[in-house]
């Protein structure tokens, strides 16, 4: 099989899924969408791009099936159920879910893949929207080493940093550290605005001062000068965030383990999602401060 033309089947095409299709048309591949709402894949199949009708449609069509949607009861439905992707694999066929969803069930398509003669790695992702457009998004991949080999060099279209983890269920782990980091950070930035605000500092002038030191983060350079253009859009939308920090929560859970930052910033959230403003972007965690 020569990888770098293989025929590519892509599942979710929202905030990120379109970007992450788009590079793998653009290399070249075969590609073939599903999405449960067809307009939404259309800027791909203006490009090229094939449709499925399911599933089970996009994986009898593909050596390669890569799945971003939002939940896992979405994976679960989109692999598990009857017109899912592991009624239509091919026997060698390879799953790659990228999306961030629970390791339990991560562990759960492996072994059923597995059973099918087909492959499955768990590929979460970090890096949002911008990421996704840029090609340079974090990926966490768990599953056999092989399918991981094999997996590389299209997964090394969408991202910079591509890195094994270990057996199934181990990409999801690394990726709820990632969420883990992610909410103490989100915090702290949003905090140190409301202080800039409070003691009457310019807070433009001090995210280029603070940016450059210790404080520095992916979310300080990219988040923060969102907020103050207030410019709450989504590239990665608090419902789904507060999907991973609750994923990470159950986890602890599991594990007798008591993260109590991590559990304050659900809580913050959680209360934006119930107020309606689960759609915007995760910056909008300055709007819990706004509000109080």
């Amino acid at each position: 099989m020569k990888t770098s033309l293989a025929p590519i089947g892509f599942i979710g095409t929202g905030v990120m899924g379109s970007s992450m299709a788009g590079h793998l048309l653009k290399a070249g591949h075969p590609v073939m969408v599903y999405t449960r709402t067809r307009e939404r894949a259309q800027s791909l199949l203006d490009r090229g791009a094939g449709w499925a009708d399911s599933p089970a449609e996009v994986a009898s069509r593909a050596e390669v099936v890569i799945t971003m949607v939002g939940h896992p009861s979405d994976v679960r439905s989109v692999y598990l159920d009857k017109t899912g992707v592991l009624k239509g694999m091919q026997a060698n066929g390879l799953a790659i879910d990228m999306t961030t969803s629970s390791p339990s069930l991560a562990r759960e398509i492996y072994e059923r893949a597995k059973a099918g003669r087909a492959s499955a790695l768990d590929a979460p992702v970090s890096g949002g929207d911008i990421g996704a457009r840029e090609a340079r998004l974090s990926i966490m991949v768990g599953g056999d080493r092989e399918a991981f080999d094999r997996a590389r060099p299209i997964l090394e279209r969408l991202g910079k940093n591509v890195v094994y983890q270990g057996p199934a269920g181990q990409g999801q782990h690394c990726k709820l550290c990632n969420q883990i980091v992610v909410a103490g950070t989100m915090i702290g930035m949003v905090e140190a605005l409301v202080y800039a605000k409070k003691t009457g500092l310019d807070p433009e002038v001090v995210l280029a001062t603070i940016g450059q030191g210790a404080a520095g983060s992916w979310s300080l350079s990219n988040l923060a000068p969102r907020i103050l253009r207030g410019d709450l859009a989504p590239g990665f939308m608090i419902e789904h965030f507060v999907k991973d920090m609750n994923l990470a929560l159950e986890e602890c859970r599991n594990r007798k383990t008591s993260l109590p930052g991590l559990e304050l910033v659900c809580r913050l959230y959680e209360a934006l999602r119930k107020k309606g403003h689960g759609r915007k972007g995760t910056q909008a965690l300055s709007l819990a401060f706004e509000e109080n």
